[in-house]
């Protein structure tokens, strides 16, 4: 069942506090950081926080930049992504600012709950109930299948955050700490108590913005089952960026292709005709850069926005070949190859023949196919 990409955002102070018990909100970081934060709204297709933050805080949810808001209708986007909120009760507060700025909103609850959000919204929302209690995923699905959601920003509070990460539903995680301490036990912490199957989170990235810090975390290796790990997402969604890095051409694909190993660590990544090569592919320039006896290839694997390809004339080895020899067992990739240049072809079938698990997330066939829209009619 495909859902969004989920990234929780938040920010919080050093000793782990969401916010103070004051009557004004904690402003925990500044203008620059604001900024990060509007551009990555611009970047999603929806944003959600829970009814408690939004109660809280009675924040707008806006992407706030003109330029951000023109880019996204260039796109043909909606000027703002959509505005989601959960709810077990169903308590809303019609005059909330999240209800009269912005685009579409959404309102998610229980049976019980959708009767009292109803009322007291009217048709300001769709208001979706998910049964007698509240399901993350079927939430998560429905934002998938009935409004197009791909990507989903999470802005709050704690026990959404919680709730997601407990259940592996989370994505990344984008976390910034202020260097201030709030020292109150009863402010609002970004994670509660439970059990937590992620693990060691990986760090990709840390940023120094005026006197905060950017972490970026991915909370999982990638999987190694038939069913997608979170980590999956994240490095397919990279190969189909990689794509749009691909120099045009009317006579070939577009691809992008990353190799992660089992610790989930990045190997090497490649794009179709990269460094000037007018034949080279993605996967086959990934694994270029790789010794071809690093002990880490047979767990590693292939995110490839195209299925490898089985047959190719302007190589002796098309990359299914390639990476069946390279030892890689596992691949997860986001679009089947049309016959556009090669009729019935089937890399799938060549790995799968050679023991090699592939993965299709046809999720991201889209974005796969944005780089190529040109020779697809």
């Amino acid at each position: 069942m495909p859902y969004p990409y989920v990234l929780l955002s938040a920010a919080v102070s050093l000793d782990g506090c969401l916010d103070d018990t004051g009557p004004d909100r904690l402003l925990l970081s500044g203008p620059a950081d604001f900024d990060r934060v509007d551009e990555v709204r611009a970047s999603v297709d929806a944003i959600l926080i829970g009814a408690g933050t939004l109660r809280a805080d009675n924040p707008r949810l806006l992407v706030n930049a003109p330029e951000r808001r023109a880019a996204r209708e260039a796109d043909g986007r909606p000027s703002y992504p959509l505005k989601v909120t959960v709810t077990a009760t169903g308590d809303l507060d019609p005059n909330a600012n999240f209800w009269h700025t912005g685009g579409r909103k959404a309102v998610y609850t229980t049976d019980e709950g959708a009767v009292r959000a109803t009322r007291a919204l009217g048709d300001t929302a769709e208001v979706t109930a998910l049964g007698p209690a509240l399901d993350w995923r079927a939430l998560l699905a429905h934002l998938h299948d009935t409004h197009g959601v791909r990507s989903l920003m999470v802005e709050g509070g704690g026990t959404v955050h919680t709730q997601l990460l407990q259940q592996q539903l989370a994505d990344e995680l984008q976390l910034v700490v202020a260097p201030l301490l709030v020292g109150d036990p009863a402010a609002p912490r970004l994670f509660g108590p439970g059990a937590y199957q992620s693990g060691r989170l990986r760090l990709v990235e840390s940023r120094r913005i005026e006197d905060v810090v950017l972490m970026r975390y991915l909370p999982t290796a990638p999987g190694t089952g038939t069913e997608p790990a979170p980590a999956d997402r994240h490095w397919l969604a990279l190969a189909c960026e990689l794509a749009a890095d691909c120099p045009p051409s009317r006579t070939a694909f577009s691809v992008g292709a990353v190799v992660v190993g089992a610790d989930g660590t990045e190997l090497a990544r490649g794009h179709s005709r990269e460094g000037g090569d007018p034949v080279v592919h993605a996967e086959e320039a990934a694994l270029a850069k790789l010794d071809p006896a690093d002990p880490r290839l047979p767990t590693a694997t292939v995110y490839s926005s195209l299925e490898p390809c089985a047959r190719r004339a302007s190589r002796p080895a098309p990359c299914a070949e390639l990476i069946r020899g390279s030892g890689v067992r596992r691949v997860v990739t986001a679009w089947r190859e049309p016959d556009t240049f090669v009729p019935s072809a089937d890399g799938t079938g060549l790995l799968e023949r050679a023991g090699v698990q592939v993965l299709h997330l046809p999720a991201y066939e889209h974005r796969a196919k944005a780089p190529n829209a040109h020779l697809l009619g």
